[in-house]
């Protein structure tokens, strides 16, 4: 007997210590996609959108730190998707970053299924689609990474959490603005502006609000730009707003009437339902044009039960700030909160940045031209081309000589003047902390992001950068991101540790740009070729191009 009790003790403790395995791995949450056109009319003329299960905007993806996300894609466009996810950083996983230059697109009637974490990150990000200028008819969506309950956060639970997707929009189809693009001419002004999918309109009387709220309760909106030309403006009429996160990081909770939300970046703030109960509008309208759209969208204050509370709201709208200078100054008052507790990006300690030696300082000048008599922009004198071989798999399956060289732009370029158009990649040697510099000569303001990687803006200035502009450098608490606007005529510095493994891609978010060539890749080469820095990649992988067929590398070990 004394023998069967220990073994049925054994065999007990040994299923306990799986399932003890198996309920330490973070959990998982599914979703499926079906990716379709449909017909709508978000600026009152009927028009062709990419609509995720029959919305548009997309499905906001709901999760939490380290959560496994697994999206199971059905397109059924008529062409190649992809799916990028701006902001998550993918560590050692740019297999999912869902970039040309990284993935071979869905191919149309098929499907794949996406697999990452939001490792280690928590905030605001949002989804897109990356290839054929598919961004301009939709196919985007909210995506919130929220902190576990382990964690504290830096302020009290709101009473609820909205989203609020901005941006430019166009009643023209991505086919036929891709068709303007390919012939070597610009877009021009967007037709207007959309909030969560809709204009809305002034005075209205029986207009439906976007979100509701309840006096004296606090509620938290995230408001990302999800746009592909302009910067916006965001306020809400006779509200102020606590700026409590950006792109992934909790600041220093400065309050703020109005915030300009540039191309592809994402900001997080409480609002307090503590004025007179009636509807009010948040407003939001182009920046830094010659010419003013906006777009309108209703909070509604209620009673316990869900009833309105007051009447409509006032026809009087809240004045957007005037000039880019009064942005800059914005722009100088974002702190990182060095007191939070919660996920940090970089874990391998480099944001303490200001006590780490630079390694190497790469500069970024814009370039424009003509390419075979048509329109190209680029970075440093290259216009990055698309093939049909992603580089990441070129390099994966060592083909990478047939698609692409390394370092086809130099660090510190002096002529911009000429441009020609080829694959963009440099080099980057793994965990060097290096410093980039986006000098803007233009009188247009930019926006710039970088995947896989958070990232330190240490300055913004006027004029041109140079190697004494470093002693005005915050070295103690910039704010870490992933997305960075340049004022005109200006430069801005950012730093970073180059310490996840992969190919990534650092683009304009001017999205007529960057389907023009004005972006470039970092492969980033673990020299161990170890799991430790970078995952397999994934049995279901699409393989495209020269890759397609081919038997599968070696695989990384720990």
């Amino acid at each position: 007997m004394a023998g069967r009790s220990q073994a049925v003790l054994c065999i007990l403790l040994s299923s306990l210590a799986a399932f003890a395995l198996v309920q330490a791995e973070d959990p998982y949450l599914f979703f499926t996609w079906n990716v379709t056109y449909g017909t709508i009319s978000p600026m009152g003329v009927p028009q062709q959108v990419i609509m995720i299960n029959n919305q548009f905007p997309g499905p906001n993806i709901n999760s939490t730190s380290n959560n496994n996300l697994i999206v199971n894609v059905f397109n059924n466009l008529d062409e190649p998707l992809l799916f990028s996810w701006n902001g998550i950083q993918q560590r050692k996983n740019s297999w999912m970053e869902g970039m040309p230059g990284t993935n071979c697109p869905i191919p149309p009637g098929k499907n794949y299924t996406y697999h990452f974490q939001p490792k280690d990150q928590i905030g605001s990000y949002f989804y897109f689609p990356s290839t054929g200028f598919q961004k301009a008819a939709g196919g985007f969506g909210g995506l919130r990474t929220n902190s576990r309950l382990l964690i504290p956060v830096p302020y009290a639970d709101p009473e609820d959490d909205y989203t609020v997707l901005i941006g430019d929009w166009y009643t023209k189809s991505h086919t036929a603005l891709r068709k303007k693009l390919d012939a070597g001419k610009l877009l021009g002004r967007p037709d207007g502006v959309l909030m969560n999918g809709k204009t809305g309109k002034t005075g209205g009387k029986d207009d439906e609000p976007l979100f509701t709220l309840k006096q004296g309760k606090t509620y938290k909106i995230r408001i990302c730009n999800v746009g592909i030309k302009t910067s916006l403006n965001f306020r809400i009429q006779g509200h102020s707003m606590k700026l409590v996160e950006m792109d992934g990081s909790h600041v220093v909770q400065n309050v703020y009437d109005s915030l300009d939300v540039h191309l592809g970046q994402c900001y997080a703030v409480l609002v307090t339902a503590d004025q007179t109960p009636r509807d009010y509008y948040m407003v939001t309208s182009t920046r830094f044009t010659k010419y003013m759209l906006s777009a309108t969208g209703i909070i509604r204050y209620v009673d316990a039960s869900g009833a309105k509370l007051g009447g409509p709201p006032s026809s009087a709208l809240p004045e957007a700030p005037v000039g880019w200078a009064w942005s800059l100054n914005q722009f100088r008052s974002y702190r990182w909160n060095l007191t939070a507790s919660a996920a940090r990006p970089n874990p391998q300690g480099s944001y303490h940045y200001g006590q780490i030696n630079i390694t190497r300082t790469i500069k970024i000048l814009n370039t424009a031209g003509p390419v075979d008599g048509k329109l190209r922009y680029g970075i440093n004198g290259v216009s990055h081309v698309d093939g049909e071989t992603p580089l990441k798999l070129a390099e994966y399956f060592g083909v990478g000589e047939k698609v692409f060289k390394y370092n086809t732009i130099v660090d510190d370029p002096t002529d911009t003047k000429t441009i020609v158009a080829q694959p963009n990649v440099l080099n980057a040697t793994f965990r060097d902390f290096i410093e980039i510099i986006f000098e803007n000569t233009e009188k247009s303001i930019q926006s710039w992001h970088l995947d896989g990687y958070s990232f330190f803006p240490v300055a913004i200035e006027t004029g041109k950068w140079s190697p004494e502009k470093r002693k005005n450098y915050n070295l103690l608490d910039a704010v870490s991101r992933h997305s960075i606007e340049v004022y005109p005529k200006s430069w801005a510095a950012i730093m970073l540790t180059f310490d996840n493994a992969g190919m990534w891609n650092l683009r304009t978010n001017l999205w007529e740009r960057y389907y023009l060539g004005q972006q470039l890749y970092f492969s980033v080469l673990s020299p161990n070729y170890s799991l430790r820095d970078e995952y397999n990649i994934p049995d279901n992988a699409e393989l495209c191009g020269l890759v397609k067929g081919m038997p599968m590398p070696k695989p990384y070990t720990p």
